[in-house]
Parts: C-alpha cells; structure tokens; sequence
C-alpha cells in the first residue's frame, strides 16, 4: 500500500501584477527586468530530504515521474522550500520513449537500460510503432503540467518543461545505456558503419521530439528547455553532421508552432565543449537562450556571442554545482555575486553550470536563491 503524499508546506508566493507575465519569461523573452530570475537545473530531486521521504513509498524513478500527483508534488518542492522562479516539470529526457515502441528502465543509481537499436531490424520497433501521440500515450505529462500551470497562478514564477534532442537520445537507443564508459563506441561505430541508419533515426526522433515539446507547451509550459546533454563528445565538424542539424529542426518546429515561447538550449562540458567550445554553433540552432556551462566565464561567452552576430541570443548560468555543494557561505555569495554584476539585468537567467548535486545541503541552494533575489542591479 502506498503512502499517502505529503501535505504541501505553506509558501507565499511573491505579489505579482495581473498585467504582466512572470519574471522568468519576461527575462527569457529578453526585456529588462526588475531582477534575475533564477531556478536550479535538476532542482527537484535527490537533494531534497522532502523527496528522498518520498522515495520509500515511490521506489521507482519511473514512479515518482509517471504518476501525476506524485510528480506534481516533487515538481513543487524546490519551489515551496526556495521560492524559485522557475518551477520545471519532474521527468526525464527518456519519458517520450516508450510512445516511440521504446521501453527503457533507470536504476536508483541513474543506469539506463534499453534494448539497443543497431540495426535496421532493430530500427522497425521504432517506425512500426504507429503514430506518435503523446496526448494518448504520455497523458501523465500533460495532466502534470497543467495542474502545475493552475498551482503557478497569480504567482511570479514561470512554468518549463523539457525535452532532450536527438543526437543525446539517439545515444542512449544505440548504447542502450549511458555511453560516457565506452566514450559513446556504439554510436560512434553506427555513424561510421551505417550513416543512413544513424540520420534516419535522428530524423525520427526529431520529428517526435519537436511535437513533444509542443504538447508540452500546449499543457502549460511557457519555456522549454532543450537538452543536448552528450553532443560536447563532438568534435567540431562532428557536431556540424551529427547534432546541429536535428538542434536546429526541433528549435524551428517549435518557434514556428508556438513563436511566443523562449526556447533555451544547454550542452554539458565534455570532451569537445568545455570552455564553451561550441556555444556559438548553440547559438546558431535558433534558440532564445544558450545556458552555459561552469567551465566558460560569463562576461567571455556573452562577448563571444556578441562578435558572432547572436547579440539578440541570451544567457543562462552559470555558478558552479561544486561551488553550491561545498563551497562555505561567503564563496556561494561571492561567486554568485559576481555572475550576476557581469550578467546585468537584461538577457539573463541566474542557473548552475550543470545540475545541482545530490549531496549539496539544502541550506546552501536556500542561500544560493536569496542571494540572488536580493542582488541589486
């Protein structure tokens, strides 16, 4: 028998007025703001006690993000302990899956498992899995969202939600599993063996991906946040064939569907993109915002973009996760401090550089949002 879910802990929203839309979108869409916005990649989750609670009657991470009310309410807590300014849907890139015939599990420790797609045989359990519908086969998102959206309202924060793009997702299907052990072998071993294969099924999850991401926005998000987690494995002319192309169809099928909402695309430091290698080709696959990594200073990725023409393109960012675990009082103070006198009160979204880890205390992503609600521009 599962327990029963925690009463919400009582929050009071920031007063927001009727006539304008919340800080975070505001910021996303590029207008100055009062203040910087500022939400937590991986927010809800493993560092909260108010989830891991949960976890004893939801074992499962499939569970904790399939069932509605569940999700729903860890998709709230960071929002009622911190009073962030984003609140994002508690899910995974890997959700949409088995509406593509693709079944997948994830262990406590976060080990994927999936019975790999190396060939064209293989590739049929995807074409031949009808229609993509995530209204009719992912309806758990949907109702999350909306739910979340209601709960939001007449508050000053902004709902996301997220998708993952296809050359990370088309990894996990040829691995079958994470492929930063084998520095991606598989997938590497298909582009260079059966290259047609590997685009047919980029472009398939592209098309699908892009709906997705729609459907979520037609829920209730009001920004979308792309992932493409693994693409920094790329060497340049790599990411040119294997990531850009598919970055660039989901952004433009979402802005021409929905042109009203930011689109915020975020790569993590790997081989080939630590020092914000390739934030600009980010820059170039159409999206509102690039959200940068820990490994590049603010002040040089916007001064980058800048002289590449994407002037117009925000940033999001980008205190180190590590600072924010370990780090003493005064250095999350300080460190936060100075990205935000860099980053000004235009074009920003206060962030981590990489998701928030599961052993950072609470009391320091407490600080971490304080300090930058009370920073004065």
């Amino acid at each position: 028998m599962m327990g029963a879910l925690p009463q919400p802990t009582e929050f009071k929203p920031h007063a927001v007025r009727q006539d304008q839309a919340p800080l975070l979108l505001r910021a996303a869409r590029g207008e100055v703001v009062e203040r910087t916005p500022v939400w937590m990649m991986r927010q809800a989750g493993r560092h909260m006690q108010a989830y891991r609670d949960l976890v004893k009657d939801y074992p499962t991470f499939r569970e904790r993000s399939e069932i509605p009310e569940v999700s729903l309410e860890i998709s709230l807590q960071p929002y009622r302990a911190y009073g962030t300014d984003g609140v994002i849907l508690f899910s995974d890139i890997l959700t949409p899956l088995p509406a593509m015939g693709v079944d997948f599990q994830i262990s406590e420790g976060g080990a994927i498992a999936i019975s790999p797609i190396r060939s064209r045989e293989a590739f049929s359990r995807m074409t031949g899995a009808g229609d993509f519908d995530p209204e009719k086969n992912v309806p758990f998102v949907g109702e999350v969202l909306s739910k979340l959206r209601l709960e939001l309202s007449n508050t000053n924060a902004t709902l996301l939600g997220f998708v993952g793009l296809p050359f990370t997702l088309a990894t996990y299907l040829v691995e079958g599993a994470t492929g930063t052990k084998t520095n991606f072998a598989e997938m590497r071993k298909l582009r260079e063996e059966d290259a047609k294969l590997a685009h047919d099924i980029l472009q398939h999850l592209a098309e699908r991906i892009a709906q997705y991401a729609i459907y979520q926005i037609d829920s209730g998000a009001q920004v979308i946040q792309v992932f493409d987690s693994w693409a920094g494995h790329l060497e340049p002319h790599e990411f040119d064939t294997w990531a850009a192309p598919y970055q660039k169809y989901v952004v433009q099928a979402i802005q021409d569907a929905r042109p009203e909402v930011p689109v915020i695309i975020y790569m993590a430091p790997d081989s080939y993109s630590k020092g914000g290698a390739l934030i600009e080709r980010l820059a170039a696959s159409g999206a509102t915002m690039v959200s940068i990594d820990h490994t590049i200073d603010l002040s040089v990725a916007r001064s980058r973009l800048d002289a590449a023409g994407f002037s117009h393109v925000g940033l999001q960012g980008n205190l180190d996760p590590a600072v924010l675990c370990d780090g003493t009082p005064d250095e999350i103070v300080t460190a936060t401090n100075e990205i935000l006198s860099v980053a000004g009160c235009k074009g920003h979204i206060m962030n981590l550089g990489h998701g928030i880890e599961a052993t950072t205390p609470e009391v320091n992503a407490a600080l971490f949002v304080k300090t930058v609600h009370n920073f004065k521009h």
